[in-house]
C-alpha cells in the first residue's frame, strides 16, 4: 500500500472516529430526544383507528371533537412528526388524560392496504394530514375539507406540538397548555338547569356499568348460587332495559353463555385450556372502563364519577320498564347493591331501605319513584355527613332533588324548609329526564333507538351469537320471566333453536 493511501485511509478513520463521538455526545442526544421524545418507550396516547373501527369509534367516542391525523408507517417526516402529536395526545386521551373527553386524538396508517379505501375517502394528498371536527361527521361519509359549510376541516398549522394545540385553543375557545397537570376538574360544568347535560349521562351509565363489571371480576365476588343468581337477574335487567345498545348486546352475550361461564353459578376468572371467562365478554365492549365520567365528573379526582353514574343507571332503568317488571327491578337492583356494592356502610344504609318496603310494587311509577326518594334520602344523611367533615365536592353539593330551578312544577308550595312534593309532576319530569333527554345525544349517533329498536337490536344480538348456538335453558327461562319485551323474544328465539344440535365454537 502507497504512502497516499496510507494518509487517505487514516483520514478517513478519523473522520469516522470524530462523527462517531460526537454522534454520541450530550448535545446530539438532546437532537434525538427532541424527535423521539423523552420517554420512547411510553405508550401511545393516539388512538390506532383503521377500516374496521373507524366508524364505530368516532360515533361511539364521548369528545366533542376529533383529530384524524393520516399518516404513513415509512414517512419520515410522520415518524419526526409523532412525539409532537402524542404531546398534545396525552393530554386529551386515555385514562390518565389531563382534559378527557373534550377532544379525540386519532391516527390512519394510509400504507396499510386495509386502509386505502378509507384514506381515499377524506382525499387524502400528503403525509402527515390531520382533519379536525365532530366525531360523528367523520363516521361514514366523505370528509370533504375543501367545502367551505363542511364541519370537517383540514389542521392548516400543526407543524409542531405547540402549534396542534394552539389550534385546537382558537377552535375550542379554551387556553390548555402542554405543561397542564392533571386535572381537578376546571372545565365542570355547574348549570344543572340545563337539560343538555344529562344527555352526556348516557355515557357514564356504559361507564359506570362497565366498572361495575370489573369490580365484580377483579373481586371474584360470585362464590355461590345466591350471587350467582343475583348477577344474573341484574344482567337480564340490562339486557333488556340498558338505554346504551352495546351494553345491551354485551349483556345478552353474557346470559346466552352464563351457563359455560359460570357452571353450577361458580365462576372460572382465569383462562385455562383457551376456555372463555367472563371476563372474555366486556359487558358494555372492549374499549370500557374508559377511566372517566362525563356528567358525573366532580371539581376534584375523588368525588363523583363511580357512585354518580351508578344512580343516574338506576334511574334510567327505572323509567324503562313495564309495570309488569317493576317488582322485579327493584328486587334486582336491592340484591345487585347488597351483593356487589364494595362500599359496605353504603350497602347497609341502601338495604334498610330496601327492607323497608313492605308491598310488592305494580306500577312503574311507585318504583320511579321509590328510586327518586330513596336518592334524595342518601343524599340527605350525605349532606350532614359532608357539612361536618368537608369531605364533599364544592362545586356540586349534595342537594335534594330536582332543584326548584329544574322542576318548578315538581313543588307544591315555596317553603324551603318544609318541601311538598307534586308526585304527579316529580314522575313526569324523571320520566322525561331520565328517558329521552337521557337518550338524546345517544340518538343522533344511532347507538340508541326507540323501544320498537330496542327489541329488534337485542334479536339481533341473540342471534348472531355464535360461540353458542342455543341458549342454556336456565338463561332463556330467566330472560322471559324478568321482561315482558324481552321474554317474547327470547321464547321465540328459544323455540327456534330446538331442532338445532347442541354444538359449541370456541373459536
Amino acid at each position: 500500500m502507497s504512502l497516499a493511501h496510507l494518509v487517505l485511509f487514516a483520514g478517513l478513520l478519523s473522520l469516522v472516529i470524530v462523527a462517531s463521538s460526537s454522534s454520541s455526545s450530550p448535545g446530539s442526544r438532546s437532537i434525538l430526544r427532541d424527535i423521539s421524545g423523552e420517554n420512547a418507550d411510553q405508550k401511545d396516547r393516539a388512538v390506532e383507528l383503521n377500516s374496521s373501527n373507524f366508524d364505530s369509534v368516532l360515533r361511539d367516542t364521548p369528545a366533542k371533537y376529533a383529530v384524524v391525523e393520516f399518516f404513513a408507517h415509512w414517512c419520515p417526516a410522520c415518524r419526526n412528526y409523532k412525539p409532537h402529536y402524542e404531546k398534545v395526545a396525552r393530554l386529551f386521551n386515555g385514562p390518565d388524560a389531563i382534559h378527557p373527553g373534550i377532544v379525540l386524538m386519532t391516527r390512519v396508517d394510509c400504507a396499510m392496504k386495509t386502509n386505502t379505501k378509507l384514506c381515499d375517502r377524506f382525499s387524502v394528498s400528503h403525509y402527515p394530514m390531520l382533519f379536525w371536527g365532530p366525531p360523528s361527521k367523520f363516521v361514514s361519509g366523505s370528509g370533504e375539507p375543501k367545502k367551505e359549510k363542511s364541519e370537517i376541516v383540514v389542521i392548516d398549522d400543526a407543524r409542531t406540538a405547540e402549534r396542534l394545540l394552539k389550534w385546537i385553543n382558537k377552535q375550542t375557545h379554551s387556553s390548555y397548555g402542554l405543561d397542564d397537570k392533571k386535572f381537578e376538574n376546571e372545565h365542570v360544568r355547574t348549570n344543572i338547569t340545563d337539560y343538555k347535560q344529562i344527555s352526556q349521562a348516557v355515557y357514564d351509565i356504559e361507564e359506570a356499568t362497565a366498572e361495575a363489571f370489573d369490580i365484580i371480576l377483579s373481586n371474584k365476588v360470585i362464590k355461590s348460587s345466591e350471587t350467582s343468581a343475583s348477577f344474573i337477574r341484574f344482567i337480564q335487567l340490562l339486557a333488556a332495559h340498558h338505554a346504551s345498545r352495546r351494553c345491551r348486546k354485551g349483556a345478552a352475550e353474557i346470559l346466552v353463555n352464563y351457563d359455560d361461564l359460570c357452571p353450577s353459578g361458580k365462576c372460572s376468572y382465569e383462562s385455562s385450556g383457551g376456555k372463555d371467562t367472563l371476563g372474555s365478554f366486556p359487558i358494555c365492549g372492549k374499549d370500557l372502563p374508559r377511566g372517566y365520567y362525563m356528567f358525573c365528573r366532580g371539581s376534584r379526582n375523588d368525588t363523583r364519577g363511580f357512585s354518580c353514574g351508578l344512580w343516574v343507571l338506576f334511574h334510567s332503568l327505572s323509567v324503562r320498564i313495564e309495570d309488569g317488571e317493576s317488582h322485579f327491578a327493584f328486587s334486582t337492583i336491592c340484591d345487585f347493591v347488597n351483593n356487589f356494592f364494595m362500599c359496605d356502610e353504603c350497602r347497609l344504609h341502601f338495604n334498610d331501605m330496601c327492607l323497608s318496603v313492605k308491598t310488592p310494587f305494580k306500577k312503574v311509577r311507585d318504583f320511579v319513584l321509590w328510586v327518586w326518594s330513596t336518592h334524595n334520602k342518601v343524599n340527605e344523611r350525605l349532606m350532614k355527613d359532608e357539612a361536618s367533615l368537608g369531605s364533599g365536592d364544592p362545586e356540586f353539593p349534595k342537594i335534594i332533588w330536582p332543584p326548584r330551578a329544574l322542576c318548578p312544577s315538581c313543588y307544591l308550595s315555596s317553603d324551603e324548609k318544609s318541601i311538598e312534593w307534586d308526585h304527579d309532576n316529580v314522575y313526569k319530569f324523571l320520566k322525561s329526564y331520565y328517558g329521552p333527554k337521557l337518550v338524546s345525544l345517544y340518538k343522533e349517533k344511532s347507538v340508541v333507538g326507540s323501544k320498537e329498536e330496542t327489541v329488534s337490536a337485542t334479536a339481533e344480538d341473540l342471534t348472531v351469537a355464535t360461540n353458542a348456538l342455543v341458549v342454556p335453558v336456565g338463561a332463556a327461562l330467566a330472560i322471559a320471566v324478568a321482561s315482558c319485551a324481552f321474554g317474547a323474544l327470547a321464547c321465540y328465539w328459544r323455540t327456534q333453536q330446538k331442532n338445532r344440535k347442541p354444538r359449541r365454537s370456541w373459536n
